[in-house]
């Protein structure tokens, strides 16, 4: 198996063309844990002007749980919570693994949002499985 590095991650990143589409970016990798981020553009925004926060988190706990099984994962199911809504500059999606058995990962991930003067905003909570395919 390949060593599952921030620049591996950055690469399988960069082979989705969704990712690719939205603009999202892996910044940290690997213990367990992965952080992906986005900047809000007004095309990724809903007739609210807020941000749909879901597809990062999916990607970001799915990533999470890759650093523990390994690259050849998909997510099970996750389930979102949303606080706040989404505004800001930057999305930021911080997933680490609440458990990994030997085929499946539990993880948790936060969604923050980052303003201009780099505050951050906590606006959801996501709980997601991660299996081997």
């Amino acid at each position: 198996m390949t060593e599952l590095t921030l620049e591996v991650a950055q690469k399988l990143l960069a082979a989705q063309p969704f990712s690719l589409l939205v603009g999202a970016r892996v910044t940290a990798f690997g213990d367990g844990g992965a952080t992906l981020e986005l900047d809000i553009r007004t095309e990724l925004q809903q007739q609210n002007g807020f941000l749909h926060g879901g597809v990062l988190a999916d990607n970001a706990i799915t990533f999470a749980g890759g650093s523990a099984l390994g690259p050849d994962v998909l997510t099970g199911g996750f389930t979102i919570s949303y606080l706040r809504p989404a505004q800001g500059a930057i999305l930021r999606a911080g997933a680490k693994v609440a458990h990994a058995g030997r085929r499946q990962a539990t993880c948790t991930c936060e969604l923050t949002t980052i303003d201009d003067a780099g505050t951050p905003t906590l606006c959801a909570i996501a709980q997601g499985t991660v299996i081997t395919r």
